[in-house]
């Protein structure tokens, strides 16, 4: 050690023993989820504070003693600063609407109540009745972002788990058994670059190759106004025009393509009740819709402790597999068919698909699939059964034009989910009962909408997805709050006092 590092230590020591006030306040501190449960024990200050309660009754009962006191990743050197209490300050923050770091520093600085309840280490002051500088107190505008960032995702992850379990536990007492059906939807999220503005002239806009300055994470991809589009019998002639033709210049486009990220949410919806957040990702934009499936599902499973049995989906999730997993579950997904008309197969009580003649075509090969495909599978192979396994020397009933080239090939998924897929009823009442359940994510996204996840202010792909996660923290926790309300004035013996 240098003379200078020693000096600096002994006087650090020395501040230590000579005031001990600023360890006192950090000994007397204790968490959000201490503090609700000991209302009653809180300062006076904090008590006549109706913003450091009203904040307190919304966020202390989550399950903030799970959380690390603090990253482990950042240097031991400069101002440490609790993940609990950054957290709970940024919920202050999206709750309030405010736009910037400086401004929740500013509305904290203006509540030194909250500021406490929060759990901020105290800097002691004489000159505040409170005891202590709340200016002082707080880390910089540029720390508060700069923990934004770099805070692993994992920490929301762990408060998101938190409102889940007491969603859970609220709701079982009224004998609702949370996430049977579920809907999954994504979100895009435009990126904070020059190149979204249609103002500003970007050569090469839209060139993947050439990633933005402002934002090293986001990717180029194509918002569709739709994930499908509905089709007319191929047999059937095309109805007369009404109108005249335009040039493609003047056409509608069917979306658009932005630089960004999309935020991936499951969501479930009880009658009476609201919708609830079961799980989030974050992802670039360009990453397909149907990628989400697995990892949210995984984050269902854990959180719920069963899978789900029903699910609503849209026309980019119509794949083999998520029929499968639903299946399994005892269930069915409930997803519109987003391929031709005339790709619809019909199947056998054996399991074979029948041809355009409705007769069983028998397996002829099998293969795996590993490429072009999310989801490596082994698919099958069919073939004509007039001409396999041996010619029968009778001739197509319905004179096929390629029948002369060998006759029908199919090639299907070898996976239960395949069959699923082309004999659901989406006609029945059943498919559109869960079809229902699609308002639970829309929802989700409007208040999403609302506490402005579509633009943020943010140049940096860690610092989006802790927002998005922490956003559906809160949504999550006015449920919470919503549903006590409700029990409280439905509760015949509170109602009598």
């Amino acid at each position: 050690m240098t003379s200078t590092s020693i000096v600096s230590w002994i006087r650090s020591r020395i501040q230590s023993i000579v005031s001990p006030r600023r360890g006192e306040l950090r000994e007397k501190r204790a968490s959000l989820s201490v503090l609700y449960a000991e209302r009653e024990q809180l300062p006076r200050f904090v008590q006549e504070s109706a913003v450091a309660m009203r904040y307190l009754e919304l966020l202390g009962p989550l399950a903030w003693e799970q959380l690390p006191a603090r990253n482990l990743a950042w240097p031991a050197p400069g101002p440490v600063i609790p993940l609990p209490a950054f957290c709970a300050a940024y919920l202050v923050k999206l709750e309030q609407h405010l736009v910037s770091m400086g401004q929740l520093r500013t509305f904290l600085v203006e509540h030194p109540a909250l500021l406490w309840v929060l759990g901020f280490h105290l800097t002691p002051s004489p000159r505040f009745a409170w005891g202590f500088d709340g200016n002082a107190s707080l880390p910089t505008q540029r720390h508060l972002t700069r923990m934004l960032r770099s805070m692993p995702n994992s920490v929301c992850q762990i408060l998101l788990d938190s409102t889940v379990s007491l969603l859970q536990a609220e709701l079982s007492a009224h004998d609702i058994c949370l996430g049977d059906a579920i809907s999954l939807d994504t979100k895009h999220i435009l990126a904070w670059v020059r190149e979204n503005n249609p103002k500003e002239f970007v050569p090469q806009r839209f060139n993947k190759e050439k990633q933005p300055k402002g934002d090293p994470d986001c990717r180029l991809g194509f918002k569709a106004r739709h994930n499908h589009s509905p089709r007319t019998d191929p047999t059937s002639s095309p109805p007369t025009p009404t109108q005249e033709g335009k040039p493609a210049s003047q056409r509608k486009a069917d979306g658009e393509y932005l630089w960004g990220y999309a935020s991936g949410v499951v969501a479930t919806k009880v009658p009476q009740w609201g919708e609830f957040v079961l799980a989030e990702l974050t992802l670039p934009l360009n990453t397909p819709d149907a990628a989400y499936f697995f990892p949210l599902l995984e984050q269902v499973e854990r959180r719920l402790g069963y899978k789900p049995r029903f699910a609503a989906l849209d026309g980019a999730f119509d794949a083999f597999y998520i029929y499968e997993y639903f299946h399994a579950s005892g269930g069915f997904a409930a997803v519109p068919w987003a391929d031709r008309p005339s790709h619809r197969k019909s199947f056998s009580t054996a399991g074979l698909p029948l041809c355009a003649a409705g007769l069983p075509m028998p397996l002829k090969s099998t293969f795996h699939k590993r490429s072009a495909c999310l989801v490596p599978h082994q698919c099958a192979r069919y073939a004509c059964p007039l001409l396999f396994p041996e010619p029968s020397g009778q001739s197509c009933p319905i004179h096929r034009s390629n029948w002369g080239k060998g006759g029908c090939l199919t090639t299907l998924p070898l996976s239960p989910g395949t069959q699923v897929r082309h004999e659901l009823d989406r006609s029945s009442p059943a498919y559109k009962e869960i079809y229902r359940q699609r308002t639970a994510t829309e929802r989700i996204n409007s208040q999403a909408t609302a506490l402005g996840i579509e633009r943020p202010k943010l140049r940096n792909g860690q610092a989006i997805a802790n927002l998005n996660s922490l956003l559906y923290v809160l949504i999550n926790l006015r449920a919470l709050h919503r549903i006590r309300s409700h029990s409280t004035l439905s509760d015949p013996q509170l109602q009598s006092r």
